[in-house]
């Protein structure tokens, strides 16, 4: 079988090596239909990715189809087309005790800490695959990035009068737009890319978007009528931006950090203190979060939202240019077909 292997800083080679053997009792085979190319893999192609480590197979974005069973699995039969929620959590922590499970004291995430998805078959928990029937193989491959952004505003946990602006509108933004208009709740955008801004608009997943402007703060408060937002979401991965997004809300508000950077973010601890700001990070999904994605999977376009198609022997070329937002890129997406 043919799998992708990130040995190194931009130096990606596709492999021919065995097949994996059958698989454990809990376990299934599958062969990967769709990896979806995030922002995760995008950054450990160019050496900014935190938790990562080389020789790396990369990929947990998955469509998959299941191919053997092990003697116990009852979830899921040979043929189905499943998505995977690729957080391996060891279930005993305090977190997993809690039903923290995304952020388990030892989490394995598949394309970061261990080999993931970027080939042919990989042997997997049954536990960890969700049905979403009717679905397409496309769309299977979208529900790990969109249920990021649910399990953000979930964590937010807005009340339905709140004012929610998203700063950064890449793929993990449009998913937390996405979530909060599922909840009916009034969301703006901050970014400086007008395709992603027409994008936001088009799909009607905010009610407004502008660029940053000069002081983002207010811009937050001009989309707002005036007024500082409530919850700021800020999915941009960078210290400036994040650091900016901190000034956001009014007094009582939250920040939600979704976006992951390489380094340290500062902030003034008396203005903090003024205005009695929480600030959340936002980390994975849980299974609940796949879920609530999979059951919002028939209101989305999805052939609008996955704009770039690869192979594995073109991936190396495209990577580059999906790191930049002119390209227009929303979600590329790899097939194995």
């Amino acid at each position: 079988m043919r799998q992708i292997v990130l040995r190194a800083v931009g130096a990606m080679h596709v492999e021919d090596v065995a097949r994996p053997d059958a698989p454990q009792p809990h376990d299934v085979q599958v062969r990967v239909r769709r990896v979806g190319i995030c922002g995760t893999d995008l950054h450990a192609f160019a050496g900014k990715q935190p938790f990562f480590s080389y020789p790396r197979i990369l990929g947990h974005e998955l469509a998959v189809e299941v191919v053997a069973c092990g003697d116990a699995v009852t979830s899921v039969a040979v043929g189905d087309i499943v998505a995977v929620r690729p957080y391996l959590e060891c279930g005993h922590c305090r977190a997993c005790q809690r039903g923290l499970t995304n952020c388990c004291e030892t989490l394995r995430v598949l394309g970061v800490h261990i080999d993931g998805g970027m080939r042919e078959y990989i042997n997997l928990p049954a536990s960890h695959l969700h049905h979403a029937h009717g679905v397409s193989v496309d769309g299977l491959a979208l529900v790990e990035m969109l249920s990021i952004g649910f399990h953000a505003v979930r964590r937010a946990n807005p009340a339905p009068d709140d004012r929610i602006v998203v700063v950064g509108l890449g793929p993990i933004g449009l998913g937390i737009a996405l979530a909060a208009r599922a909840r009916g709740l009034p969301v703006y955008a901050i970014d400086p890319s007008p395709g992603r801004r027409a994008f936001a608009m088009t799909h009607h997943l905010v009610s407004n978007a502008q660029a940053p402007g000069a002081q983002v703060h207010t811009t937050a408060r001009e989309l707002c009528g005036g007024h500082a937002p409530d919850i700021v979401f800020d999915a941009t991965g960078y210290v400036g931006a994040m650091e900016s997004s901190v000034m956001i809300p009014g007094h009582g508000g939250k920040v939600v950090f979704v976006g992951l950077v390489q380094g340290n973010v500062s902030f003034s601890d008396p203005d903090l203190h003024r205005r009695e700001i929480t600030i959340l990070a936002s980390r994975n999904a849980t299974a609940v979060d796949f879920d609530a994605v999979i059951a919002a999977l028939p209101t989305i376009a999805i052939p609008a939202w996955v704009t770039h198609h690869t192979t594995p022997d073109l991936l190396a070329g495209c990577m580059p240019a999906w790191r930049d937002p002119a390209t227009g890129v929303i979600k590329g997406m790899l097939s194995f077909d």
